[in-house]
């Protein structure tokens, strides 16, 4: 896709993968997201006075309550649509 409104919301950045290392439930595990997921997470945690790898525990934990449970990745983007709504 070329030019249109996209254009104006996202810049090529926004899309880049990304790949950090969280601890989950004493685990250390990696977690490939785009760069904008990272920045609003990064955000979310700091607003409510968190580290990254405890936020995403928590999200961890919420999902196994769904039959069958999401990815985490999807579980993360989900997350943050979520919460960027409720703004």
């Amino acid at each position: 896709m070329t030019g249109g409104a996209f254009a104006f919301m996202t810049t090529a950045d926004d899309h880049r993968l990304e790949k950090h290392s969280v601890v989950i439930a004493g685990h250390r595990t990696s977690i490939t997201l785009e760069s904008i997921f990272w920045r609003a997470l990064k955000s979310i945690a700091k607003t409510r006075n968190q580290s990254i790898s405890e936020l995403v525990a928590e999200i961890d934990r919420a999902r196994g309550e769904y039959d069958p449970p999401p990815n985490l990745s999807s579980a993360l983007r989900v997350f943050v649509l979520t919460e960027s709504k409720s703004l």
